[in-house]
């Protein structure tokens, strides 16, 4: 079991493509956690293709593989790992025509595993030992050892001089015969003093010289891992993991502009001037002091146009600014183009491009916090001015960044030094429609560009792995699961975006433009990709998020795969798969008996965010009868009781507007009183969708509650007003003005959300009663 031990540990750190080739349909993870013990102990390398006669052996590990496997579900008591484990073992049995395939698929996993941690040993190696060489620490730990050694030179040197200008005085006050020993002696010490000084001097500029060197080295890894933070900060927008911890590199910056400062005194007090040192500490220094400016919260990156917001930005040498004038930072909007012209330090915009409100701050030191920042609090934009856009470039692809600068003084120099940064890339909206397309603009800048790129450059297309990474990332930072996209998922969405719905194989290396994203709708949709997988994702954060982590949800699946894997299974069989023709929606796609006695594959209209709102998935699950088990074969009711609530009182209605050939009747189910209304909406849009089609009359009886009976002659039009008049008859009602039927499903829901709300659940009731009449009365 060492092997799956120290795989646990790698496993957070592979890529999902990895662990997905890894880990097949045909031989899970589950199985290589649970077996782990056993499964190290047996010999697959024993096993060749072409040993025939191992064929039992093969079998035996088998039957073995499937006892384990059933024993481990029956002691399991989580429902759901139970349904697991016993559908793993089942479909275990796909071996035994080939066991020899299951022996050669274990051996191969194994060697796999072992190919990757030795990989992962290698790069550990590499790094630990680079760690143990020049860890942060130990870097400023020899430079402050090495100013300690320069600094002993120097009071060294200075004594030598004391003691040579003592021996030079009692020279000359020694001349004569009678001295001649004495003189010398002191001609002999004052040699080798000067000597001595001469050795010192020159090993102090030689250390010197090593100092800045050194300087200059570890003040290029503290810039390099600037730039990461920078660049992690970036990615976290698309759910890659990021520590905004800031204070090991304002340690970091500190301890290196000490050093720098010692140096430079250093320099000064040598005893002839060393220009070329000057400069290079000169330079650090100017460097250090301009990377030390930090944008500690970054704006949202897309921001409308006269809503507030806010950002942060952190300076680390914040402890080291000069007392006195406070640090006021100035934040002014810059386009691309004057970004890329920012590379001269203290180079400014030459045009204004647009309008910021409360877009100056003071720097201020928190001392607990130990952090110097300036906040802009309710930041706004008032106006901006576009760029010129080449062909069919829309508002939401164009970019913007906020530029900070100051002029700030750092105690123990002479100048002061202005500063500057940009945050990261910003779309600028005027209305929320545009949130949407501004937000895929951000997340293509964020997925694929590079870390040294010129603002705000990215690839037009990209290989699809690359892109299947960052929807898998994305997801799941967004849902908040841990649960990822499994094969299926990302097959049909590849399968999606390029619009091949009979694609197979290897399509990783297959590139995605920009356009297929988000600037093309898909065929025969009114929407793009984006727009669809954002949608699912703002669906499934909000109302299905456990669900999704417990594995309920199939997800994304296209139309042949789902009868394929549905063609054989028993009536009442269901998944639960996201609306491929909607944004947002999640579908019922389950097995029914077809006309001829045989089966179909039905799909229940999907339910919306406003949907599940008014009721969870469980309870339409559980409302539902006619849906027993869910693909392969789990008791709906077993997997899904947690998710039920408690009903007081239940009646019988129609749910969900049945599908092309499906019975009125085949959907009643039965549901909450108090989530009548729900229903009301779906009988009504049966109804409509029935009885509107044509222009043609129809002839009725209709019992009133008075103690009489008329007969009476409707057109469609008239059905609409009856109704009208039956929901004016329901009190807390307000009258209905138009007669489309988006109108009236519309106005249906807000009425009886309206009578919810005010808690008359018994209008409800009425309102239902009169309105099954009217139906059963056509």
């Amino acid at each position: 079991m060492a092997q799956w031990t120290q795989m646990k540990q790698l496993i957070p750190y592979l890529a999902t493509q990895i662990l997905n080739e890894l880990y097949s349909p045909s031989f899970p993870m589950d199985v290589r956690c649970y077996l782990a013990n056993w499964i190290e102990e047996q010999r697959w390398e024993d096993f060749e293709p072409e040993k025939v006669d191992q064929e039992p052996q093969a079998l035996t590990l088998l039957d073995q593989i499937i006892s384990c496997l059933q024993n481990l579900a029956g002691q399991n008591p989580n429902v759901v790992e139970r349904m697991r484990l016993q559908r793993i073992s089942r479909n275990m049995n796909m071996f035994r025509s080939q066991p020899f395939q299951l022996v050669l698929t274990v051996r191969d996993v194994l060697r796999k595993e072992r190919e990757l941690l030795s990989q992962a040993v290698s790069v550990n190696r590499a790094f630990s030992s680079a760690c143990q060489h020049t860890p942060p620490t130990r870097d400023v730990d020899l430079l402050v050892l090495k100013v300690l050694e320069i600094q002993d030179c120097r009071q060294q040197i200075h004594q030598l001089q004391e003691e040579l200008n003592w021996e030079r005085q009692n020279y000359e006050s020694m001349q004569g015969e009678n001295y001649q020993r004495h003189v010398t002696k002191l001609q002999t010490n004052i040699k080798q003093h000067e000597y001595n000084g001469q050795v010192i001097a020159k090993k102090r500029v030689q250390l010197l010289q090593e100092a800045v060197s050194s300087l200059e080295k570890c003040q290029s890894r503290l810039i390099n891992r600037i730039k990461a933070w920078r660049w992690e900060q970036h990615q976290a927008t698309i759910g890659h993991p990021f520590d905004d911890n800031l204070s090991p590199l304002q340690t970091w910056c500190e301890q290196l502009l000490g050093v720098n400062g010692k140096l430079r005194q250093e320099v000064m007090l040598a005893g002839e001037p060393i220009p070329e040192l000057q400069e290079r500490l000169g330079r650090l220094l100017q460097t250090l002091i301009q990377s030390s400016l930090m944008v500690d919260k970054q704006p949202p990156q897309v921001i409308k146009t006269q809503s507030k917001f806010s950002t942060t930005v952190r300076y680390l040498l914040g402890e080291k600014v000069a007392p006195g004038k406070p640090v006021l930072f100035k934040a002014q909007i810059i386009t691309e183009a004057q970004a890329r012209n920012l590379g001269q330090l203290g180079s400014l915009p030459s045009e204004n491009v647009g309008e910021l409100i409360n877009n100056t701050a003071i720097l201020e030191h928190n001392t607990s916090g130990k952090s110097t920042c300036a906040t802009f609090r309710n930041m706004s934009i008032k106006k901006i001015k576009r760029a010129d856009r080449k062909g069919s470039e829309s508002v939401t692809e164009e970019k913007f960044a906020l530029f900070f600068t100051t002029e700030i003084s750092i105690t123990g120099c002479d100048i002061p030094y202005k500063i500057q940064m940009i945050s990261v890339p910003v779309v600028v909206i005027v209305h929320g429609s545009q949130d949407n397309n501004a937000l895929a603009t951000i997340i293509w800048d964020c997925a694929f560009s590079e870390p040294e790129r010129i603002p705000f450059l990215v690839p037009e297309r990209v290989p699809w792995k690359q892109m299947c990474r960052t929807l898998n990332s994305k997801f799941m930072s967004e849902v908040g699961t841990q649960r990822c996209l499994d094969n299926y998922n990302q097959h049909f969405l590849a399968q999606k975006i390029f619009d091949k719905p009979d694609i197979a194989g290897d399509y990783s290396n297959m590139l995605v433009s920009w356009a297929q994203f988000n600037k093309e709708v898909l065929p025969g949709r009114p929407f793009t990709f984006w727009q669809w997988f954002d949608g699912v994702i703002e669906l499934t954060k909000k109302h299905l998020k456990s669900y999704w982590s417990d594995g309920l949800i199939f997800g994304f699946i296209g139309k042949q795969h789902l009868h394929l894997i549905l063609k054989d299974r028993p009536n009442g069989t269901f998944l639960l798969r996201f609306s491929d023709s909607e944004i947002g929606g999640i579908t019922i796609a389950y097995v029914a008996p077809s006309e001829n006695g045989g089966q179909k594959i039905q799909n229940i209209q999907p339910s919306t965010k406003r949907d599940l709102e008014i009721r969870s998935l469980g309870d339409r699950i559980q409302d539902i009868d006619f849906i027993t088990h869910v693909y392969p074969d789990l008791p709906k009711n077993d997997v899904f009781r947690k998710y039920y609530t408690v009903r007081p009182h239940r009646t019988t209605i129609p749910l969900s507007m049945p599908c092309e050939s499906e019975s009125l009747t085949h959907m009643c189910v039965r549901t909450h009183t108090h989530h009548i209304y729900f229903s009301v909406l779906f009988l009504f849009s049966y109804f409509v969708r029935t009885f509107w089609s044509s222009p043609h009359t129809h002839t009725h009886t209709h019992t009133h509650t008075h103690t009489h009976t008329h007969t009476h002659t409707h057109t469609h039009k008239q059905t609409s007003q009856g109704l009208h008049h039956s929901l004016l008859g329901t009190r807390g009602m307000e009258p209905v003005h138009h007669h489309s039927t988006l109108s009236l499903r519309k106005y249906l829901v807000s009425q009886c959300d309206k009578l919810y709300r005010a808690g008359k659940t018994h209008l409800l009731d009425t309102l239902v009663q009169s309105d099954l009449q009217l139906v059963h009365s056509y």
